[in-house]
């Protein structure tokens, strides 16, 4: 991991950051044009956490940390967007299971995670992560996937269509590949359904060109900075009945479902010592099961 290029791992944190702060500004400007509410229009507020690394036998954070930024609003009922620089020392048992860290444990990790949980069963959820992660090697892995309660082909076609075009910009993007995998990563077993109407997903990526794996994964967080907003602003003025508020309650069981017994993501947060708080944001705020 010494090795490894300190400005492409100062590169990537960096635009995690840049995108954060574009995504939060965008989220509050779509608070402020919802007409009718007598809710005031959302902002996010940001609470900063450090991380120890224990296996290494390093202080209270030493081993990097994070930002959260948590918006509860009047379209948005919670949503986070996440950032985090972290480093250390996988644990032994762990370190077998993430690539190229089976010798010394050393990792570097990079990212940025969103969850968007909605007051309208008729907008749909969304989620975001894309991430930059230095071991004895290096790569970049991320996505975007829509879980609408209530599906509807345009938007599906538009939000898909983004990320075709976002992955089209970089040698790195293959498309047909990655929604594929989206599809069969976002899966519940046991209930034998997708979560929702898919994305892409992508992991491992390393082409050898780090310009061109960074340029897929900036891509995609343009992409979906643009395509997001448009599909709640074509939706968050539709009147709901208390029968699809309950369908996306129900709905939002399943997320729950998906990120506590399958999410990597979630799994890799909490065996690397990261805030619980932060891992944890992506659960709804109100859900049930029937």
């Amino acid at each position: 991991m010494s090795d490894y290029p300190t400005d492409h791992r100062e590169q990537a944190a960096a635009w995690f950051r840049a995108l954060r702060d574009g995504i939060c500004a965008a989220f509050e400007q779509v608070e402020d044009e919802l007409i009718g509410s007598d809710r005031p229009a959302g902002r996010f507020e940001r609470k900063e956490w450090t991380r120890p690394d224990p296996e290494a036998g390093e202080g209270p954070g030493d081993g990097g940390g994070g930002e959260m930024s948590i918006m509860r609003g009047r379209v948005f009922e919670k949503v986070g967007v996440n950032i985090s620089t972290v480093h250390g020392t996988f644990s032994p048992e762990f370190r077998k299971s993430i690539r190229g860290a089976a010798g010394d444990g050393k990792f570097w990790a990079s990212g940025i995670s969103l969850v968007a949980h909605m007051h309208s069963p008729l907008v749909p959820a969304v989620h975001m992560n894309t991430r930059h992660i230095v071991t004895s090697t290096a790569w970049f892995g991320g996505g975007a996937d829509l879980t609408p309660t209530f599906p509807d082909a345009e938007d599906t076609a538009a939000f898909h269509a983004a990320l075709e075009a976002a992955c089209r910009q970089s040698p790195a993007g293959d498309y047909p590949r990655f929604k594929k995998w989206c599809d069969e990563y976002f899966y519940l077993p046991h209930r034998e359904e997708a979560r929702g109407v898919g994305g892409i997903f992508y992991d491992n990526i390393n082409t050898g060109d780090w310009k061109a794996d960074m340029g897929l994964t900036g891509a995609v967080g343009e992409a979906f900075l643009d395509i997001y907003p448009k599909i709640v602003r074509r939706h968050m003025h539709e009147r709901w009945t208390p029968e699809q508020r309950r369908a996306l309650l129900v709905k939002r069981g399943r997320y729950v479902e998906f990120n506590l017994i399958y999410d990597r993501g979630t799994l890799f947060g909490l065996k690397t010592g990261g805030n619980t708080e932060a891992i944890l944001m992506s659960l709804p705020p109100e859900v049930i099961w029937p």
